[in-house]
C-alpha cells in the first residue's frame, strides 16, 4: 500500500533548496534545482543512476558544495558554515549511506557507541547502554548488540546503520538508495522501518531511489530528477499521470504493477 499525500500548506519548511547548480567539470548534474521539504514530510527524488540524486542530498548535508544557489536546512545556509557550525549542523542530519558504512572491526554495540561518545562526552555508561539499546530495539535487532557487521545479513547491516544515525536524534533523515542491493521481501521490511522512523522521531526526510516500490511506500511526495532539474513533483499518482515519455519509461523500466 502506498502512502497518501499529507497537507503540508501548515507545516514548516525545514529543507529549501532554491536554484541550486552544481558541476564537475563539463558534467552539469544539477541545472537549477528547487525542492521543499516540510516537517514531518518523507520527500522522494527518483531518478537514474548518474542524474544528481546523491549530489544533492551530499550538498544538504553539507559533505560538498554547490556552484551557486542555496541550500537552507533548519534554518541554516549550509554553504555559509564554518566547520565548528557545520559539525553541530550534522549532529541534527542523519544520513544513512548505500553501503550502511559501519566498521567491521566494531561489534554492533561498538558502531552505535561511537557517534554518541564522539559527540555527547558528558554522557555516562548507563546513559550510553540504555541509548543504544533503545534505538537496536526501535529497528527490531537487539538481539545482534554482540555481533559483527560480517554476521549480519545485508537487509540487518541497513538497519544498523540506519540505528546508528537515529542514536542521534536527527530533525532530518537523508537516505541514499535505501533498498539497493537488497531482495524483495528485505527490502519491503526497510521501507517499512523509514515510515517508522518518520512517525516515532518525527523526522523529515529526503529518500533517494530509483526503486518505484519503494518511493510509493515511502514517499508522502516524489519529485522526478531529469537532466538536472526537477520535471514532475506531487503525489506518486500525479507524477506518473503524463504523456512525458522520459517519465513513463522510467516507470516502465521498474516493471512495478
Amino acid at each position: 500500500m502506498h502512502k497518501k499525500e499529507i497537507h503540508t500548506s501548515e507545516r514548516e519548511v525545514v529543507i529549501a533548496v532554491r536554484q541550486l547548480y552544481k558541476s564537475f567539470g563539463s558534467n552539469h548534474v544539477l541545472r537549477g534545482v528547487d525542492l521543499d521539504v516540510h516537517q514531518g514530510e518523507n520527500v522522494v527524488v527518483l531518478g537514474r543512476s548518474g542524474t544528481g540524486k546523491s549530489v544533492l542530498i551530499k550538498i544538504i548535508a553539507g559533505l560538498l558544495k554547490q556552484d551557486s544557489g542555496k541550500a537552507v536546512v533548519l534554518g541554516e545556509d549550509v554553504a555559509t558554515l564554518d566547520r565548528k557550525a557545520l559539525r553541530n549542523f550534522r549532529l541534527k542530519i542523519g544520513f544513512s549511506f548505500q553501503n550502511s558504512a559501519l566498521y567491521d572491526s566494531m561489534t554492533v554495540r561498538e558502531n552505535l557507541e561511537f557517534p554518541l561518545l564522539r559527540n555527547s562526552r558528558n554522557l555516562g555508561r548507563t546513559a550510553v547502554n540504555k541509548a543504544v539499546q533503545d534505538v537496536l530495539d526501535d529497528v527490531g535487532l537487539l538481539h545482534t548488540i554482540n555481533q559483527f557487521p560480517a554476521e549480519l545479513s545485508g537487509g540487518q547491516r541497513k538497519r544498523i546503520g540506519i540505528a546508528r544515525t537515529l542514536i542521534m536524534r536527527p530533525s532530518v533523515m537523508l537516505y541514499d538508495e535505501p533498498t539497493a542491493g537488497l531482495d524483495p521481501i528485505t527490502s519491503v521490511e526497510i521501507n517499512n522501518l523509514i515510515n517508522e522512523v518518520q512517525q516515532r522521531y518525527n523526522t523529515s526526510s529526503i529518500i533517494i531511489t530509483h526503486d518505484l516500490t519503494c518511493a510509493k511506500a515511502t514517499g508522502d511526495r516524489m519529485a522526478v530528477l531529469l537532466e538536472g532539474k526537477f520535471a514532475r513533483m506531487g503525489s506518486f499518482e500525479h507524477v506518473f499521470e503524463t504523456d512525458d515519455e522520459r517519465i513513463n519509461s522510467f516507470y516502465d523500466y521498474n516493471f512495478i504493477d
